[in-house]
């Protein structure tokens, strides 16, 4: 399908080549960083909690705890929530591994429901025959995924994880400062808490804010943060207030009429981990939350640019399009011919990518059971998907590169 066109690369401020996402690190960003190397805590410190305190306040949430990465933060939501052995939960099968892993960590076992075709997301109508097709009590929660960055209509499913009593942990890693409206017609941000219990995000370089490693939780519930808190730190707390030791074991084998504990005393009282953000990367992460709403207005005009260029034209199947509140971490269409489109593009030095092949049909979870044909929207979406180069450093003139390449495909 190919033609014989010669593509000429972009002659000036190219990005060469040209990859699908790219963090974007200022002389501010790594004064930052020096900053904070330069300082007493390399580990964590005062800037994790800063920006803990800062990116709550984005979101709109209570509650912010900073950890390692986002599969880190997955894991201890589900450490959190007790998700033990035998228990049932339901998540997308068109996310990246880590959104069901967190519950085979625990023991737990993931259910995949299908997507909805129109919008790449979990389909809710599928989440429920899968509830009404069990026992109440079968299911224990829902991992919905915000997808490319478009927002889950989490509003609808709190309605229905509190019709079924479950728990809801909202994946947001795509979507720092994407939104839905609910049915009162107000802005309702990823991550907000307001209908989810526990909300999760990653700062790999890839996404809004990079920090280059690194992930947070948010939530509105007090003894969850409470609980997050511990087991972050291998279930330890040096809170005073929550020791369930006595004074006599703290103090040890010395007599004393002290009846304050010692400075440094300190209690393990769960089995927790170390996913600690560092200072210094808390402190990338503070710089680059300063500028994120730049970034998504970028986003958004990238988006806006590509579905102009698509919207009439037939090899283009479907597209994320333009949507209200969308945070664009992933610009994606749907093609026929889709290998040899891929082919071509690298050819031309346009490093795309294709998220995701669909989590039940790897090996690990096929050999759980699962097979080809148990998510059939989320199949056809896979074989035909690609996201291509979006990221707010993203020339005009590289993205009309990207588009002509595409479309000389095509021709």
């Amino acid at each position: 399908m190919a033609s014989n066109k010669n593509i000429e690369p972009p002659s000036i401020n190219h990005q060469w080549p040209i990859p699908y996402g790219k963090q974007n690190i200022t002389e501010e960003d790594i004064q930052s960083v020096v900053e904070a190397l330069r300082s007493d805590y390399l580990t964590q410190g005062p800037r994790s909690k800063e920006f803990e305190d800062a990116f709550a306040k984005y979101v709109g949430a209570e509650f912010a705890v900073a950890v390692s990465n986002g599969t880190a933060a997955l894991h201890l939501t589900c450490l959190a929530l007790d998700v033990k052995e035998g228990d049932k939960v339901i998540t997308t099968p068109i996310t990246f591994a880590a959104s069901a892993n967190c519950v085979q960590y625990c023991g737990g076992e993931v259910v995949f429901a299908d997507i909805d075709p129109d919008n790449y997301l979990l389909d809710i109508n599928h989440v429920r025959a899968l509830l009404d097709a069990s026992p109440k009590g079968t299911y224990k929660g829902i991992i919905p995924v915000d997808f490319a960055g478009r927002a889950v209509d989490m509003e609808a499913f709190r309605d229905l994880a509190n019709e079924f009593d479950l728990w809801i942990i909202e994946d947001s890693c795509h979507s720092p400062g994407g939104f839905f409206c609910d049915t009162s017609g107000n802005k309702q941000y990823c991550g907000n808490g307001k209908f989810s219990d526990l909300a999760i995000f990653s700062f790999h370089p890839v996404k809004h804010i990079a920090a280059g490693e690194g992930g947070m939780i948010t939530t509105n519930d007090k003894a969850l943060y409470k609980k997050l808190l511990m087991l972050r730190t291998h279930g330890i707390t040096k809170n005073v207030n929550d020791f369930q030791n006595s004074i006599d074991i703290a103090i040890g084998d010395q007599p004393t009429t002290n009846q304050e504990y010692p400075a440094w005393y300190m209690e393990m009282q769960e089995l927790g981990y170390n996913y600690r953000l560092t200072d210094f990367q808390a402190a990338l992460g503070l710089s680059q939350l300063s500028r994120a709403n730049e970034g998504l207005e970028k986003r958004r005009a990238i988006a806006e640019r590509y579905f102009n260029a698509f919207e009439h034209k037939s090899f283009v199947k479907s597209q994320s399009g333009i949507v209200a509140g969308h945070a664009y971490h992933l610009y994606v269409i749907e093609v026929e011919d889709r290998l040899g489109l891929y082919n071509h593009l690298r050819e031309h030095k346009i490093f795309v990518q294709i998220h995701y092949i669909p989590i039940h049909l790897m090996p690990y979870y096929r050999q759980l059971g699962w097979s080809l044909g148990d998510c059939p929207n989320a199949e056809s979406y896979y074989n035909g998907c690609l996201s291509l180069p979006m990221f707010p450093t993203l020339s005009e003139e590289d993205q009309e590169y990207v588009i002509g390449a595409l479309e000389d495909y095509y021709r």
